[in-house]
């Protein structure tokens, strides 16, 4: 599971309750950036685009993502994977074909804020570290557990017209997966069937 679960650690790294530590102090030209992201996420109601995923051990996977705000997303792998991720009805679900399985985590348990909700603050979110700006890509860097400080994921968008293009996650044995999107399309209409939920739910997982 280590593969696939590194969605949900991406899709709950910027929603973090109770962190005890304060939001960095930014510079007011990276205040400016963080707006700017803001107001793109913000305005991103619907979303298809393909994906490439290189995970930690050389694996290659592609799909297609789907979004729909508030509150649905599918990972939709091509074959040969077997897996299928859909969060839904305050509920996301991992299922896996050759397996027979489907694993069910609380929406709650695992925000994913930084695209499912309506609204996105990335300025005063504690779990954002930093931001750095490049000549043709705007850099944030975020955690994703209270009790760390470095930086458990990388948010590429390019810059300066702001769209998201790559994030890449680092786990807790320091293996890093990287997912690539392209052919990123907004505001489409999207199946609503793309959001049922898998039937059969094997397992319940808090958490992510």
């Amino acid at each position: 599971m280590r593969r696939n679960l590194f969605l949900l650690l991406f899709a709950a790294v910027l929603a973090l309750p109770g962190v005890s530590r304060a939001a960095p102090a930014f510079t007011p030209q990276q205040q400016a950036s963080l707006d700017r992201v803001n107001a793109y996420l913000n305005g991103v109601h619907t979303l298809k685009s393909n994906f490439v995923q290189l995970g930690p051990d050389g694996q290659l996977d592609q799909g297609t993502l789907y979004i729909e705000k508030p509150g649905k997303m599918r990972f939709s792998y091509a074959a040969p994977s077997a897996t299928q991720i859909v969060a839904t009805n305050g509920s996301v679900y991992v299922s896996n074909a050759r397996l027979k399985t489907v694993d069910r985590y609380d929406l709650s348990d695992t925000p994913l804020g930084l695209l499912l909700d309506q609204q996105v603050d990335l300025k005063n979110n504690k779990a954002i570290l930093g931001v750095e700006e490049q000549s043709d890509a705007l850099v944030i860097h975020a955690r994703t557990s209270a009790n760390k400080n470095q930086s458990n994921i990388t948010l590429v968008f390019s810059f300066p017209a702001i769209e998201l293009r790559q994030w890449v996650v680092k786990d807790n044995q320091g293996g890093s997966t990287t997912v690539a999107l392209t052919g990123m399309q907004t505001g489409v209409a999207l199946d609503p069937t793309l959001f049922t939920a898998p039937r059969k739910t094997s397992t319940f997982k808090k958490g992510g």
